[in-house]
């Protein structure tokens, strides 16, 4: 029945090939269920609901992409944009977090409907290769430079804004005692480095008194706030009344390409694009889209398909049964709220992971042309403004309005697809109306 329903011996795996895949990604993946409350913590976000919520979002997205796709991709709330929703979201427009929540359900519906049409191949094939690929490494950029602030590494400064920390301070000597474990980890190709030195430096925090398991270990899972979300029109009420439109085309933007990007990317590892096409696209797409609307009704940020997810694909996973098994140790993991929430309560414990996702991350500025001054500039700006303006959208809108005014000033404006032109117009009335 297993075999037929996932079509194992046609992909040439089987059932404990699939289960070992998924405790591999497990194992790799399992960081986010620790840093991501933590992040929304700062958003005022309580951690029972955003840990629960976290879990929940990503069983449901995994399942989903398991059951209809039938791939060994795994649904989670992405790095980067919990530290936007946070930070520029609702810290930048100075809003609740439920009416953040609201324009993450909007963002969620409008992706379903376009993952079930082919606009989604028409908006990702219009946006300059140049400008996808500086948005991951300006996202890079964001989350490493919060990592670092949030750590103590980097401090606040009169003049300079910022400037080196107190490395003597016990959390600072933590965070890069802890960076020092997982980068070693790398080093030596273990997998699930991140997850595992975040444990290692869990240990050195307990042991230097910074690590208090005063709640215990294990509790039954729990929203203590309920439904945030689940009112379409209440939700898009709020994106109107608070003007947060750009908020919603960015988590779109990004959503966009990181789901698609990281999608194509661990499908064609596994050897599963069929002349570079891949089957039930709809579905695999919708499965973002899906995690994205649970995830906001319930308290967390968009998912988006992992690229830890590329570990159980070396494994020889090639089917939903290793998504299955990490929704199933994801589960699992809702048990261990008070254990979790001790360990996110601690920065340098999670900093490190921040940090070096960030590096992961930035890796893609090596794909952009800097040799063509058009191209390279508004890939420039999106990434030097993500961090420096602590918002993704900020980013993404100077790159959009940077790059058409480069074309026509080299009278090649033709090249520029209308989609462009229109995100720049949007983007600049954003700017200039709506962005205080």
């Amino acid at each position: 029945m297993l075999n037929n329903r996932f079509r194992l011996k046609e992909r040439n795996t089987t059932m404990k090939t699939e289960i070992l895949a998924g405790l591999t990604v497990f194992l790799t993946v399992a960081y986010i269920i620790i840093v991501n409350p933590m992040i929304l913590k700062d958003a005022g976000v309580p951690f029972d609901q955003s840990f629960t919520a976290t879990i929940a979002a990503a069983v449901i997205g995994t399942l989903f992409m398991a059951f209809f796709a039938n791939y060994p991709v795994v649904i989670a709330p992405a790095m980067g944009l919990n530290a936007y929703f946070t930070y520029s979201v609702v810290g930048g427009h100075d809003i609740p977090y439920m009416v953040g929540f609201s324009a993450v359900f909007i963002s969620g519906i409008i992706f379903l409907l376009i993952s079930l049409t082919s606009l989604r191949t028409r908006l990702i094939q219009a946006i300059p290769d140049n400008l996808k690929h500086a948005i991951a490494a300006g996202i890079g950029l964001f989350i490493a430079f919060i990592g670092m602030r949030l750590s103590g590494i980097i401090t606040d400064h009169e003049t300079n804004l910022v400037t080196l920390g107190d490395f003597t301070e016990p959390g600072v000597a933590l965070t890069l005692v802890g960076i020092a474990v997982t980068i070693a980890l790398f080093a030596l190709n273990v997998q699930g480095a991140l997850f595992i030195g975040m444990l290692i430096t869990g240990v050195f925090a307990w042991i230097t008194g910074q690590l208090h398991f005063d709640q215990g270990v294990m509790s039954l899972p729990r929203l203590p706030e309920g439904i945030l979300v689940y009112n379409p029109l209440t939700s898009i009420q709020d994106v109107v009344e608070y003007g947060l439109y750009s908020v919603v085309f960015s988590f779109l933007l990004v959503m966009l390409f990181d789901t698609t990007g990281a999608m194509l990317a661990i499908l064609k590892q596994a050897g599963l694009l069929k002349n570079g096409r891949l089957e039930r696209a709809g579905s695999a797409f919708a499965a973002d889209s899906v995690g994205t609307i649970v995830g906001s009704m319930l308290g967390t940020s968009p998912t988006a398909a992992t690229v830890e997810s590329a570990a159980g694909v070396g494994a020889g996973g090639k089917t939903g049964i290793a998504g299955i098994t990490v929704a199933v140790l994801f589960a699992a993991a809702a048990f261990f709220s008070p254990l979790i929430g001790s360990l996110s309560g601690v920065a340098a414990i999670t900093a490190p992971s921040l940090i070096i996702v960030g590096c992961m991350m930035i890796r893609s500025v090596s794909e952009i042309q800097w040799n063509d001054f058009e191209e390279a500039f508004p890939a420039f700006l999106v990434i030097i403004s993500m961090p420096l303006t602590s918002s993704i959208a900020n980013g993404i809108a100077l790159g959009f309005i940077s790059y058409p005014v480069m074309k026509i000033a080299r009278r090649k404006f033709k090249e520029v697809h209308p989609f462009v032109y229109i995100f720049a117009l949007l983007f600049l009335v954003q700017l200039i109306f709506f962005a205080h």
